[in-house]
């Protein structure tokens, strides 16, 4: 995937969940986050960011925060790519065949998941998760309590237990981790329930992704480490 009008900036400050203010070539600007996590280990005043300009009248404001550079690496923030990513990687990544049906947003009990595919008899939901927390060289998710992700999983349950492959794909939005590991500190429950959701059948996997200033695509497959640390 490849952004336009993409400019260099430096991240100032963050006025709420949605707006940054950012130092452009242009001056002091607002800026759109395209992520409402807390990014709070990105998201530092002086950090070398990547903005992508929009002059379509109606808007708000006329950029969108898309990369941030954290000890020398570029970190994707963009919460609207993952599933891209992952639509394009399952095609790709051989996880289903060329000639499988690969639908967005499908409902299913009482969630609706990212990606559901059919591929000849297989049947297959899949919940995706964007990844932008790392921590010394390990990346974790959640980077602060999800319910709604314990739902997600409860959901995915059930739909292995009815008959369908299911998985989680934690889509992680660089390209320099060792291993990725559930947020134990942060949310235990979340990865309790992944421990859980593992152990029933639901497929835990993880990737990485190649990312540019102006381009983000899916990269490798990443080790998940579900052995909870004490």
């Amino acid at each position: 995937m490849h952004y336009k009008r993409i400019e260099p900036a430096v991240f100032l400050e963050r006025t709420n969940r949605f707006v940054a203010v950012v130092e452009t070539a242009r001056g002091r600007e607002l800026c759109h986050v395209k992520n409402t996590g807390r990014c709070r280990e990105l998201l530092v005043p002086g950090a070398e960011i990547y903005v992508q300009r929009n002059d379509r009248d109606g808007r708000k404001t006329k950029l969108d925060l898309i990369t941030v550079r954290k000890d020398g690496h570029l970190v994707n923030i963009d919460s609207q790519v993952p599933n891209d990513m992952a639509a394009e990687w399952v095609l790709k990544s051989g996880f289903v065949s060329p000639e499988a049906v690969v639908k967005r947003e499908k409902t299913y009990g009482n969630s609706r998941f990212d990606l559901y595919m059919e591929d000849g008899k297989r049947r297959i939901f899949m919940e995706v998760k964007g990844v932008t927390l790392e921590e010394e060289g390990v990346a974790r998710f959640p980077d602060a309590p999800t319910e709604r992700g314990i739902k997600h999983l409860n959901e995915l349950m059930k739909a292995r237990a009815d008959g369908y492959e299911a998985a989680i794909l934690f889509v992680i939005q660089m390209d320099y981790v060792k291993y990725m590991e559930p947020n134990y500190r942060t949310h235990a429950a979340f990865g309790e329930v992944l421990e859980q959701a593992a152990a029933s059948g639901v497929q835990v996997m993880a990737i990485d992704c190649m990312i540019e200033a102006d381009s983000i695509c899916p990269g490798k497959i990443i080790s998940v480490n579900l052995l909870k640390k004490h």
